[in-house]
């Protein structure tokens, strides 16, 4: 209640005032100078193995009060993040220089090798303060390059050195007073939003909106640090230079760890601080190639919509312009279509599993366009850590019910209103994709595990995971499936004949065109696919929301339109088994986003290393290719059942 009260106050001075914070869920904190910043650790990653590990699990320093776990939601522990205090202390607006930390025990021949197989994995260190990672400024061929974080060590003609000094700048802007109190000019409302600051609101202070990182590889003299304690000043000056490395590590060796701060103001206000990320090289959106795909994308789905509705519609005036006796002489004439009449509301094959199917599709593409939308407002900002995930789940959770009363509502219908039966429908509805997505993930889970990586899902999460599920996701499934098996089942407006019509012989096979209608909705989504695989596999932020709305939305439009046309035509080739080819005629999409996948791995991901995180890679895309198939599918289903029943209620033929 906390946070939706800070929303409404958010936008509330949006409208009032025209300009608010720009954080859901966060606001600008106040400090005066003097005032503490606690720097806090992430897990280290690495796109090498895209398996993280504890940032104490190497010979770091460590806190003096013991390392903490700081507060996380459920999205953040199933992506793998694993926030801790550290031991970086800084005061606001004061710069410090050769500032000692400490100096680690000797290294042991495990910890030696473990910090060789780190630096050659090409672990990342990931620094946070005032929820803003750490960023690191590289030039290279005349080009500014930016990174999260820094690396462990390099490796240099064969020996191996380690980032034992950093050199940190924090950019700060002065505090602007944005509460009611300041405008309004009154002492009411004087606490809304709180400052963080301990002393009086009339201190001037400042807010921090930029965060970097420079790591140095320095040679500290043993007998200088022998009687050091931690954020004592190192005796001697200390040369951060980047393009010298000068600490190698040998086992048997000790290492001893500085820092500097040094505070800059900066014209960078609250709103933009996060600019610097969501600018990250490679992950700078190509407007104009992609808007370019979506036209012709556009342009081609209202080409072949033009072309069908101009199809039907003249099939069906024209026949209803004819008298009885044409009629009469034409119904026994007919050709395609028509002659299906008694066959095209026969029950598939499995339509229990189709039921189900279409049920979890519904459940998928709901969670995934109430997700985006949300998150094209910015509720989920890239800066909130999990809560992409966590807002997945819920809606996912939610949604049950639309799963339950769209798959028994369906079965009512394929059974001519029989209810028998809808429990069962209604309770593998909330098991079938669950249960894969549980029995993939928990294979993965112990190989991660095995790897000792953070990566891996905890039991008391696993627990927290089946009580969601079982005890908020399925009885909503069946709430849903009871409220479908009260509702009316769909009439069908011909009869169905006792004895199947013989399907004549095809010249190509339909399934063939079925596969290959994939391709039309995998051209909408290509291009903002490199974008979302680069995000999740290399590190870089996705932020374009609004964009993927858009491109989901004219996903759901090109789906409706490919599986429409692919029915229309086996109908027209007197093919009535239009129930599966229909769901796979766009959901053959998913084909197309694995080969892509595929080739996402060999040509992108040259550096994944080892047969864990190509399993992991692998099973991650299957888990995502599963989704988007059932969702996919379940538009061109629904779509053509629509078609269908429109086509032939809109004629009669006896």
């Amino acid at each position: 209640m906390a946070s939706f009260g800070i929303w409404v106050l958010t936008i509330f001075l949006i409208f009032q005032y025209g300009y608010g914070f720009y954080l859901p869920g966060s606001y600008p904190h106040k400090y005066v100078v003097g005032d503490p910043l606690s720097v806090k650790v992430n897990s280290l990653t690495s796109i090498d193995t895209e398996m993280p590990f504890s940032y104490y699990s190497l010979p770091f320093c460590k806190p003096p009060e013991g390392v903490k776990d700081s507060a996380e939601n459920l999205g953040e522990l199933l992506m793998g993040d694993r926030i801790e205090n550290s031991p970086y202390r800084f005061k606001m607006y004061t710069n410090e220089t050769e500032i000692f930390l400490c100096q680690s025990d000797k290294l042991s021949a495990d910890d030696f090798m473990l910090l060789k197989k780190r630096i050659d994995e090409m672990y990342q260190v990931n620094l946070i303060l005032d929820n803003l990672p750490a960023i690191r400024y590289t030039l290279k061929e005349g080009f500014v390059l930016r990174w999260t974080g820094y690396p462990v060590g390099v490796k240099v003609e064969d020996v191996y050195y380690v980032f034992n000094h950093l050199k940190f700048k924090v950019l700060v802007h002065k505090y602007e007073e944005t509460n009611m109190a300041n405008v309004m000019r009154t002492g009411d409302a004087a606490d809304v939003i709180p400052g963080g600051g301990k002393r009086g609101s009339d201190e001037p202070g400042y807010m921090v909106v930029g965060f970097e990182v420079i790591p140095c590889s320095v040679m500290h003299e043993g007998n200088l640090v022998k009687n050091l304690k931690m954020y004592d000043k190192y005796p001697s000056s200390i040369k951060c230079e980047t393009t010298t490395v000068s600490m190698p590590i040998k086992e048997g060796q000790q290492i001893a760890f500085t820092y500097e701060v040094v505070f800059e103001v900066s014209d960078i206000k609250w709103p933009s601080r996060w600019d610097a990320y969501l600018k990250m090289e490679g992950s700078k959106v190509h407007w104009f190639s992609i808007l370019n795909s979506l036209m012709v994308i556009t342009f081609l789905a209202g080409i072949v919509l033009v072309i069908f509705l101009r199809t039907v519609r003249r099939d069906l005036t024209r026949y209803e312009e004819l008298d009885k006796e044409a009629q009469v002489q034409m119904n026994e004439e007919l050709s395609g279509w028509k002659l299906v009449v008694g066959d095209v509301f026969r029950a598939p094959s499995h339509p229990a599993l189709l039921c189900i199917m279409v049920g979890d599709g519904v459940q998928i593409m709901g969670m995934g366009i109430v997700t985006i939308l949300f998150a094209s407002l910015g509720f989920m900002s890239p800066a909130s850590r999990g809560t992409l995930i966590t807002g997945m789940l819920f809606f996912y959770m939610i949604l049950g019910i639309a799963a339950g009363y769209v798959a028994v509502r369906l079965w009512r219908t394929i059974s001519y209103g029989d209810h028998k039966g809808w429990v069962s429908v209604a309770w593998k509805a909330a098991c079938f994709f669950p249960g894969i997505a549980f029995l993939i993930l928990t294979t993965l889970n112990f190989l991660l595990w095995g790897s000792s990586s953070t990566g891996a899902i905890p039991f008391s999460l696993f627990v927290i995971l089946l009580l969601l599920w079982f005890c908020i996701s399925v009885p909503l499934t069946l709430i849903g499936g009871y409220l479908g098996a009260k509702a009316p089942h769909i009439e069908y407006p011909v009869r169905t004949n006792q004895i199947p019509r013989e399907i004549p012989a095809q010249k190509y096979p339909s399934w063939l065109l079925v596969l290959g209608a994939g391709t039309l909705p995998f051209g909408t989504l290509f291009i903002e696919l490199f974008f979302i695989m680069s995000s999740i596999w290399m590190g870089r932020v996705y932020y374009v929301f609004g964009f993927l709305l858009i491109v989901m939305i004219l996903l759901v439009v090109v789906c409706a339109e490919v599986s429409l046309v692919l029915t229309y035509m086996h109908l027209c080739v007197e093919d009535w088994k239009w129930w599966w080819k229909s769901f796979f005629a766009s959901g053959s999409v998913s084909i197309y986003i694995f080969l892509y996948s595929v080739n996402y791995l060999v040509f992108n991901l040259k550096s994944l290393s080892g047969p864990v995180s190509a399993t992991l890679y692998l099973g991650y895309s299957i888990f995502m290719v599963l989704a988007i198939m059932l969702a996919t599918g379940t538009i061109g289903f629904l779509s053509s059942l629509w078609f269908v029943h429109y086509l032939f209620s809109s004629v009669k033929l006896d």
